[in-house]
């Protein structure tokens, strides 16, 4: 059976509005250190998830950690996987069992008592009260409220920063807004492409790919990174979709047949998945190739559409993948090398137990962004690298999925968006967080920060949103201890509260 995206059953919180110091909206990894800074500081903090479980991506799937240069990760994200690696008897991991990051943020949340409160969702229409610049309180679809004197919206999808009336963006800049050199509509690359002429079917759309540099407001692919096993004792079959359909997977079927030809061999399963193996034989399965995990062109309307309308979004996501896993172990007409391959694995029973073992996080790689009073852009990560309010450093590369799959002139599928672009490690401004100021002074917002498409790209990662997390939190108890806005937060004393709890501010290159 398939998990449907759960129905949030809410339980209320208190008949009145409950007042702390500082509210998280979306316990995510950055969320959920975000609370855990917070509340070290001293700070009555509430964490409060729309859904039902805590950590986003890092509990959610994606435990082969992106880290980039390891030496760049300090603070509360550094402590995690220190954490998650004395689980193991190691004393570092950053690649896990999603289970044991959930068990590790847990603690975390107990040690520092952040209330935390689960399946408590905004209210999608009045959802904030505010007065003048400030939010005074958020309204949850179970009649109650929250009053803080700062609020943090760590969700993926900055749904809180919305309806406090803040400015953001959607999808992608053209290269003429801010000087990019890799925005807007992308050439095609040299990853997860059709390398090979493959003549596309009618579930490619007839749209024109758009002109080279060209804004859209289309976001990069999302998809569900599953945790499998071949162990028999432990394996659940990859479960039939009610809505499968075997004529869905023709356009892969044409890309099987052309791989082999192009490649002068039958291809195998780390050839169309990426495929990394965690701890006691499990797997965080990825996006590899022009058709795979990744859903390309299902998550354009996701960040602005309704609650219901996600859900349909999310569920044509299971759908896609779960289908995708049915049809390559069962289908005749798969490689028959590739097709048993597959077969041997299945979703890992001792994991995701509440949804029937499916992962509980879509990996909504990109949603909303910010547009603060500073964008950071391409220079701030290729050239102008150094800032004075640094918070933390960057160091992935600029890596964005495919966006769209489109017709080609001649009658072949391609895909356009990819992208991956080697940084050198940067500072992150402490700016990214701020809303402008006649927007909203007690906002901090360490997930769907102020940056363009391409700059999100690098920042986007799970180690780095705690980075960004922790300096919410910390910035919080700063601003409350001195009665300022966000905005007027001194970036030097700032900086040194966070040097002091192990936060690595300067980039020193390993001899």
């Amino acid at each position: 059976m398939i998990p449907r995206l759960p129905i949030l059953l809410l339980t209320p919180l208190l008949s009145a509005a409950v007042q702390y110091d500082v509210a998280v909206y979306g316990a995510t990894s950055g969320g959920v250190i975000a609370a855990v800074a917070a509340a070290r500081e001293g700070l009555q903090v509430a964490l409060i998830e729309p859904g039902r479980f805590i950590g986003g991506m890092t509990t959610g799937g994606l435990g082969h950690t992106d880290h980039g240069r390891k030496e760049t990760i300090g603070g509360l994200s550094l402590e995690f996987y220190q954490r998650v690696g004395k689980k193991y008897g190691e004393p570092i991991t950053w690649y896990f069992e999603p289970h044991v990051a959930e068990l590790v943020f847990k603690e975390m949340l107990a040690e520092a008592k952040v209330k935390v409160f689960t399946e408590h969702r905004l209210r999608e229409d009045g959802g904030v009260r505010k007065r003048r610049a400030a939010i005074r309180e958020i309204f949850l679809d179970n009649s109650t409220s929250i009053e803080a004197r700062i609020f943090i919206d760590a969700t993926y999808e900055g749904d809180l920063l919305k309806q406090a009336k803040v400015s953001y963006t959607v999808g992608r800049e053209a290269v003429s807004q801010y000087g990019e050199s890799l925005a807007g509509v992308r050439p095609k690359d040299r990853a997860h492409q059709f390398d090979f002429p493959v003549l596309a079917l009618a579930d490619v759309p007839a749209t024109p790919r758009g002109e080279l540099g060209a804004a859209d407001k289309n976001v990069q692919a999302y998809n569900f990174r599953l945790c499998l096993t071949k162990d028999p004792a432990n394996r659940i079959p990859f479960p039939r979709p009610k809505t499968y359909n075997a004529a869905r997977w023709g356009l892969l079927l044409r890309y099987l047949e052309g791989w082999a030809k192009h490649h002068q061999r039958e291809p195998r399963m780390n050839d169309i998945f990426g495929f990394s193996l965690l701890p006691n034989g499990k797997t965080d399965i990825n996006n590899r190739g022009a058709v795979s995990t990744d859903h390309v062109g299902a998550s354009w309307s996701y960040p602005d559409a309704t609650y219901d309308q996600r859900a349909a979004i999310w569920q044509d996501h299971i759908d896609y993948t779960a289908g995708l896993f049915y049809f390559l172990s069962q289908d005749e007409r798969v490689p028959a090398a590739l097709r048993e391959e597959i077969a041997q694995w299945g979703l890992a029973g001792d994991e995701f137990a509440p949804t029937n073992h499916w992962p509980h996080q879509l990996y909504v790689r990109e949603a909303r962004r910010m547009v603060g009073a500073f964008v950071m852009q391409q220079k701030d990560i290729q050239s102008d690298l150094r800032k004075a309010d640094a918070i933390g450093l960057g160091s992935y590369n600029s890596d964005s999925h495919n966006v769209q799959r489109f017709i080609q002139p001649d009658g072949t599928a391609q895909n356009e968006g990819n992208m991956e672009v080697p940084v050198t490690p940067y500072q992150i401004p402490y700016r990214v967080l701020l809303p402008k100021r006649k927007e909203v002074e007690n906002l901090l917002v360490p997930v769907c920060v102020s940056s363009s498409h391409v700059t999100y790209s690098t920042l986007r990662m799970e180690p780095v949103y705690m980075i960004m997390g922790q300096a919410a939190g910390v910035a919080a108890k700063l601003a409350l201890d001195n009665r300022q806005s966000v905005q007027d937060v001194s970036p030097a004393v700032l900086r040194a509260r966070l040097a002091s709890q192990g936060a690595i501010l300067e980039w020193v290159k390993p001899e």
